[in-house]
């Protein structure tokens, strides 16, 4: 068994430590403006260099970043108090509440006063986090990854499904049995090519240290598809939830390693926790599980601790 790697033999790179110093300054400064001028400062790069390295190794500009996670506190003051907009606008480090406004919806999808009104914590950013921390294996090299918060409404799922041993089982067979329950769907279901596919890990129904693993597509895009053995296929109907949406891309088979460092690194420290429901692992269309650089997305069930 692979053991955590220490520290002390795994120094990060400097241009590692470098975005971290930024990140770090970010994230205690986000009541103000943050120009880039001034995180360059904290970096010893130039803007121009500062920007690039940082897009290719977060997949983000720096602006975007920044904004995003202002936007994210802000939704969390909305639903938490009674402060004014004005007020929240100022405190996040927006210069006018037209302004807050605007970015606002261009993020959330519709003004202030409306989510608030709704009450649904979602759609928010999550500050970057380093993998290192619980250094899954030698072999996963350290990442940056943001976890963002989604509340998915209710949704049926047409599939097949089977039992599977997952992680912490004694006798884990997942590696073998969630690709055969993949291949029983596709026997089933032709068409699904510009279709998203999911995969359901039912923790709810446990039986023992067998789970229920669930392979899919929503029942609305169902009629995109072609069922050959109508009477084999299942639906599922999984309730809406809050999510913490951890994307991945790399070797399938190693996606457990970075649910570790979500369950054992990221969720400890975050203000939520972890609850039993409907695990989702999100595939989109064309996706490949021999191709390391495709993406897909874990959605795990939390709630506000």
């Amino acid at each position: 068994m692979n053991t955590p790697a220490s520290p002390s033999h795994t120094p990060k790179p400097h241009h590692f430590t470098r975005i971290q110093r930024v990140l770090d300054y970010i994230h205690t400064h986000l009541d103000q403006p943050l120009s880039v001028v001034e995180l360059a400062e904290q970096s010893c790069w130039s803007r121009w260099q500062l920007q690039r390295v940082f897009n290719s190794e977060t997949g983000l500009t720096l602006a975007q970043y920044v904004r995003e996670l202002k936007l994210s506190r802000a939704a969390e003051q909305l639903l938490s108090g009674n402060d004014r907009i004005l007020d929240i606008a100022l405190s996040c480090g927006f210069n006018s509440e037209i302004s807050f406004i605007r970015a606002f919806r261009q993020m959330f999808g519709c003004a202030p006063g409306s989510y608030k009104k709704r009450g649904l914590l979602t759609g928010l950013r999550t500050p970057l986090q380093s993998t290192r921390p619980v250094t899954l294996a030698p072999e996963i090299s350290q990442r940056l990854l943001q976890i963002r918060l989604e509340r998915r409404p209710a949704f049926q799922l047409c599939g097949v499904s089977g039992k599977i041993h997952g992680l912490f089982a004694d006798n884990p067979d997942y590696p073998k049995t969630v690709p055969a329950i993949w291949h029983q769907f596709h026997q089933q279901v032709t068409g699904t090519g510009t279709i998203s596919q999911i995969g359901v890990i039912d923790t709810q129904s446990q039986s023992g240290d067998a789970l229920i693993y669930w392979a899919g597509i929503p029942s609305e895009q169902a009629s995109d598809a072609v069922l050959h053995t109508a009477a084999e296929t299942q639906c599922l109907n999984v309730p809406e939830q809050l999510y913490a949406v951890i994307p991945y891309s790399g070797p399938i088979h190693q996606l457990d390693k970075v649910l570790h460092w979500f369950i054992a690194a990221w969720l400890p420290e975050s203000s939520f926790k972890g609850i039993d429901g409907y695990e989702l692992e999100i595939y989109p269309p064309q996706f490949d599980v021999a191709n390391p650089a495709h993406r897909m997305e874990y959605w795990m069930p939390v709630e506000p601790a």
